[in-house]
C-alpha cells in the first residue's frame, strides 16, 4: 500500500479560519468570554508572517495571528500556535517567547498566546518560559490545551455541536493510526458519517469535510472506496445535497480552468509581459493554496523562467502546504538561478 503523510497543519489553518470563534469557546471558554463578539475579529496573516519571518525558528502554517475586543474595549492580539510534534521539543517554550516578543515590539500591542499540543507524550505540558539573572528574571506564561487529555473524554465530543470537538476526534484518530491505514479508513467514513447525523447544512458539511479530508490522508485505493460510500450512503437516504467529493471536485477543477486560461492568456505579448503576468498569477495562486508566502521564497519564484512559471502552475494544484513549494524549488530550480 502506497505511503501517505497525514495532513495536520494544513487542516488546523483552515479550521481555525472557518472557527475561530469556536476555536476559543471549545479549547478557552473563559478567555472567549471576556471577548466583545459584536465587533468581528480580525485576522493578521501578514502581520504574523512578518513575525515569524525574521525568527530563527521555523514558522509554521497552523500559527495564526488575530486582533479582537474585550468588553472593556481594551484592544489586544491573540497569537495562536499550534503544534503537531511526535516528541518531544526542547525549543518549544523559547518558540513561544520568540513569536510573543516580537509582536509585542513590532507593533507595541497587548498580546496573549494560545498553544495547542497535538503530540502523544502525556508528560510533555509546555506552559511557561522562564529565566532569571540575579535579581533581572523573565517569564511568559501561556494557556496550554493538550488534544491526548480528550481521549478519556470522548462521549463529550461525540454530544458536541462545536466544529472542533469533530476536528479534535479527527486529529486524535489519525494520530492514533499512523501507518495503519485500513483502520483510518474506517475511523474517517464514521466521522464523515456523523456530519450527516448531526443535521448540519450542505456548506457546514462540506467545510467540516474538507478538514476531516484533508488531515486524515489515505492511499489512494482507500479513499476511492471511501468515496464510493459516501456516495452510497446519500443514495440511500436521497440527500438533496452535492456530495462533498463532488464539491471538492468542482472547486479543483474550476481552479486548474482559471489556471490554464489564465495561463494561456498570458503566452501573448513579450517576454517581460509573459513573466510579470504568470508570476503574478503564480503568486496569488500559491498565496490562496498555501497562505501567505514569505518574500525569501516569492524572490526564488520571481527568477524562474516562463516555462518554469508554468511547470509549477500545474504543480501547485497538488500542493497542501508551503513545504510542498520549497520542495519543488528544491528539486526543479537550478544551483545557478537559487
Amino acid at each position: 500500500m502506497s505511503e501517505v503523510t497525514a495532513n495536520y497543519d494544513e487542516s488546523w489553518k483552515e479550521a481555525l479560519n472557518e472557527y475561530f470563534e469556536s476555536f476559543l469557546s471549545f479549547f478557552f471558554p473563559e478567555i472567549y468570554e471576556l471577548i466583545d463578539w459584536t465587533q468581528p475579529p480580525q485576522p493578521l496573516d501578514k502581520e504574523l508572517q512578518q513575525i515569524t519571518a525574521s525568527s530563527e525558528t521555523e514558522s509554521r502554517i497552523a500559527d495564526k495571528l488575530y486582533r479582537v475586543w474585550l468588553l472593556n474595549k481594551e484592544q489586544i492580539w491573540i497569537l495562536i500556535h499550534v503544534e503537531i510534534q511526535s516528541n518531544y521539543d526542547v525549543n518549544f517554550e523559547k518558540r513561544m517567547f520568540v513569536y510573543h516578543y516580537r509582536a509585542f515590539d513590532l507593533y507595541e500591542n497587548k498580546v496573549l498566546s494560545l498553544a495547542i499540543i497535538g503530540d502523544d507524550r502525556p508528560n510533555w505540558r509546555p506552559n511557561c518560559y522562564h529565566y532569571a539573572i540575579g535579581k533581572g528574571e523573565i517569564t511568559l506564561k501561556f494557556p496550554t490545551v493538550k488534544l491526548i487529555d480528550y481521549k478519556s473524554r470522548w462521549d463529550e465530543l461525540e454530544c458536541s455541536h462545536n466544529p472542533f470537538a469533530m476536528i479534535t476526534m479527527a486529529h486524535l484518530k489519525t494520530k492514533e493510526t499512523t501507518n495503519q491505514f485500513t483502520e483510518r479508513s474506517e475511523y474517517k467514513w464514521q466521522l464523515i458519517r456523523g456530519l450527516y447525523e448531526r443535521g448540519l447544512s450542505k456548506e457546514q458539511i462540506v467545510k467540516l469535510f474538507k478538514i476531516i479530508d484533508t488531515m486524515m490522508t489515505l492511499p489512494k485505493e482507500l479513499q476511492v472506496e471511501l468515496v464510493a460510500k459516501i456516495k452510497h450512503f446519500e443514495e440511500e437516504r436521497k440527500m438533496p445535497l452535492v456530495s462533498p467529493t463532488e464539491q471538492l471536485a468542482m472547486e479543483r477543477g474550476e481552479l486548474r480552468g482559471k489556471l490554464e486560461g489564465k495561463l494561456e492568456g498570458k503566452l501573448e505579448g513579450k517576454l517581460e509581459g509573459k513573466l510579470e503576468g504568470k508570476l503574478e498569477l503564480i503568486i496569488r495562486l500559491l498565496n490562496r493554496r498555501c497562505g501567505d508566502i514569505q518574500i525569501s521564497l516569492t524572490e526564488r519564484i520571481s527568477q524562474l523562467s516562463v516555462k518554469q512559471l508554468e511547470e509549477l502552475g500545474e504543480a501547485l494544484l497538488d500542493f497542501s502546504s508551503i513545504t510542498d513549494l520549497e520542495r519543488w524549488l528544491q528539486d526543479n530550480l537550478p544551483l545557478s538561478v537559487s
